[in-house]
């Protein structure tokens, strides 16, 4: 009789972990990035970087502390695509001489570049995700 108690929680708790599993498939299953952007540099030694994913959710980490995952609002969101649309990633520049510079790397839209200086189209998403940093990213 304990025999056959065993081997009914056995076969039960197999078939309990089968179907409680979450398939291997979602485990893999990325995000798409929208925009990220990296501020590296300086003497402070930055190293900060915002994700947005096209789900309107961000992934927000500096050189210390965690990395944070939020969701922005949908005025932000809708704030960040527009000045999304005038955005023109455009050539990376030569890094200037000297030692005391941040250097801001854009990616969207399959394009990536460095700046050590901002262009026009790129104040305002960078303006935006330094705000996106700087509200939902919080020390330990």
């Amino acid at each position: 009789m304990r025999s056959r108690q065993t081997a009914l929680a056995a076969s039960l708790a197999v078939v309990l972990s089968a179907t409680l599993a979450p398939p291997a498939q979602a485990a893999t299953v990325q995000k798409k990035v929208l925009v990220e952007l990296r501020e590296t540099g300086g003497f402070a030694g930055f190293k900060d970087r915002v994700i947005v994913y096209t789900d309107g959710c961000a992934r927000v980490s500096r050189r210390t502390g965690p990395t944070v995952d939020k969701c922005l609002t949908g005025k932000e969101i809708r704030t960040l695509r527009g000045h999304l649309k005038h955005l023109r990633v455009g050539r990376s520049e030569a890094r200037p001489p000297g030692a005391d510079f941040i250097t801001y790397t854009l990616a969207y839209r399959g394009h990536r570049a460095s700046r050590y200086t901002l262009p026009a189209s790129w104040k305002p998403v960078v303006q935006q995700l330094e705000q996106v940093r700087q509200k939902y990213w919080a020390p330990d």
